[in-house]
């Protein structure tokens, strides 16, 4: 809270506003060293969204902020000095940002459909520009349509938010770390929080789903080799359920196809496959995938990592507006997994400790009293059931010859 140099209102002012809204039955009043001016319980005599705004509004000019939450069965209305001011964004930052990230994304997809057996390194770098360019313009479009989904919820609900900050990362397998916006306030209530953080991977999906369907049908199924050349590496990408689903659509086979299931039924090797990435499929077939192809399905792998259910991620958000501080008990499940996950594909070790470190903190909002209403629960439950289409257990297993 931005501290305010004048002095606050007295009781009775905040009292009487307070009043119009609920019906108190306690009030404490903080001291220079608490971090509020007062608190009041009782019961919200009005619908909370309307008499959140209300209130606000009735404050703004004191420098006052109300604060809603919830005392077991009671109503709490905390008032803090001072009032949310965000501050201007320096927007070449993210434009500059987005400059190098493009940059970045069109040489890993350059380096993808490289012609080594062209004359000169010039000629090659030449002859994978298609494949670059393909595999750049897919990839942003998904990128910044997720992150433009967010921040158009945003201005949407006048919620303060920056516009997308991009990664740069020039190295394979994507060219970029992803993007992320920041708001500049906390959010109102649930449902405001919701909406923004549906929104960016629901929008990304819109542009993922068709250019990986697209990709796809330009992709071809070639068998893979029975044996790997020295110094030659041989990485396949990760299945999720909607991954597989799609490649059958396409294909009218699950792929990777083993030359056998090694005495186990298809499902159980499936099964493992899919868990564990073993046994690489060496000698079966799989889709060599078209540079729109791989952008798609980075776009599912890049909202499913978003969509894992903790702390400031989008499924962190939707996880604590479905169940509040419950979702705190979720973590050690999700850091356990991922631990054990990371067994097969290193990778998850990295995210089980960012969750670790970031992972417990929520976005408080403003108003913890509004509840989602039957809409947006159904579209938080949506968007978890979403990630569990797209979760990738082993995104990429790699493997050197020799």
């Amino acid at each position: 809270m931005t501290d305010i140099t004048s002095a606050p209102p007295n009781s009775e002012v905040l009292t009487s506003l307070v009043s119009r809204i609920l019906h108190i039955e306690n009030i404490t009043w903080g001291n220079p060293k608490d971090n509020y001016i007062v608190s009041y319980t009782g019961n919200l005599t009005r619908d909370s969204v309307e008499a959140y705004d209300t209130l606000a509004e009735w404050l703004r000019p004191h420098h006052v902020t109300p604060l809603f939450r919830q005392v077991e069965d009671r109503h709490a209305v905390i008032l803090v000095s001072g009032i949310i001011t965000p501050q201007p964004s320096k927007l070449w930052i993210n434009i500059l940002l987005f400059v190098l990230t493009a940059l970045s994304v069109l040489w890993v997809g350059i380096s993808y459909s490289f012609d080594p057996e062209a004359p000169t390194l010039v000629e090659g770098l030449i002859r994978g520009l298609d494949g670059g360019v393909a595999f750049a313009a897919s990839l942003l479009l998904i990128l910044v349509a997720h992150e433009l989904g967010h921040y158009l919820a945003g201005r949407r609900h006048n919620t303060a938010v920056t516009l997308p900050y991009f990664l740069p990362f020039p190295f394979p397998p994507f060219g970029t770390l992803g993007a992320f916006i920041q708001l500049k306030e906390p959010p109102k209530n649930k449902r405001i929080m919701l909406d923004i953080g549906i929104a960016g991977p629901l929008a990304g999906l819109v542009f993922a789903i068709p250019i990986l369907f697209i990709g796809l049908l330009l992709s071809d199924v070639e068998r893979l080799p029975f044996s790997i050349p020295a110094n030659t590496w041989l990485t396949l990408e990760g299945n999720s359920i909607l991954y597989l689903l799609m490649k059958f659509v396409v294909f009218g086979r699950w792929l990777p196809e083993p030359v056998s299931f090694q005495g186990l039924s298809p499902l159980m090797y499936w099964v493992r496959y899919f868990f564990t990435g073993n046994p690489v499929p060496i000698g079966g077939y799989d889709v060599l995938l078209h540079p729109m192809a791989l952008a798609g399905w980075a776009g599912l792998l890049v909202t499913a990592l978003n969509l894992i259910p903790a702390g400031q991620l989008d499924g962190g958000h939707l996880l604590y507006v479905l169940f509040g501080e419950r979702a705190r008990k979720i973590l050690p499940a999700i850091l356990v997994t991922l631990f054990l996950l990371g067994m097969v594909w290193q990778g998850w070790w990295l995210w089980a400790l960012l969750i670790f470190v970031f992972g417990r903190f929520h976005a408080n909002p403003l108003d913890q009293i509004t509840t989602l209403d039957s809409r947006r629960r159904a579209i938080a439950v949506l968007g978890l059931l979403i990630f569990i289409l797209l979760f990738t257990p082993i995104p990429l297993r790699s493997l050197l010859g020799g």
